[in-house]
């Protein structure tokens, strides 16, 4: 994508391949700048500065927001969790079950299914799972003591 009118000799090719892919380019030397939702652990920090001898400058740009997201059939409204509910009850598997009293009572009126919550999840490296670990070792002690933050890979 050519700049325009300013330098246009200066062109900026955006891809969207996970924080992941963007730290690797970056420590690569394949690209000029990258972006992370998480920022990078001292592992990459040091390779990093191995390969081009000076350290990279990390710095926000953006804040956005990582929610749960779902699809429950027969559930057409917006669900309510808890702070500690997603952590024990879908990743953790304590009580997997959708009608879960922890859910229900957050949702009063809100017939839930006694089904399976079945989690779906991001194969690459990925920086939303950072924001979303990283928030549920905050709210949920079980979920820091035996989880933790995930890694940006």
């Amino acid at each position: 994508m050519n700049t325009g009118r300013n330098n246009p000799s200066v062109e900026i090719n955006y891809q969207s391949i996970g924080s992941g892919g963007g730290i690797k380019q970056v420590t690569e030397g394949t690209v000029d700048f990258g972006a992370s939702d998480g920022p990078m652990n001292d592992e990459q920090l040091k390779a990093f500065q191995d390969k081009h001898g000076f350290g990279i400058l990390h710095f926000p740009t953006v804040l956005g927001a990582v929610v749960p997201t779902y699809n429950i059939s027969g559930v057409s409204g917006a669900l309510n969790f808890t702070p500690d509910a997603p952590g024990r009850n879908f990743f953790l598997g304590r009580s997997p079950k959708w009608n879960d009293p922890a859910i229900a009572g957050a949702n009063k009126g809100v017939n839930l299914p006694s089904a399976d919550i079945v989690v779906v999840h991001r194969s690459d490296g990925s920086g939303t799972t950072y924001i979303w670990t990283d928030y549920l070792s905050k709210v949920n002690g079980e979920w820091k003591d035996k989880v933790g933050k995930g890694r940006v890979h």
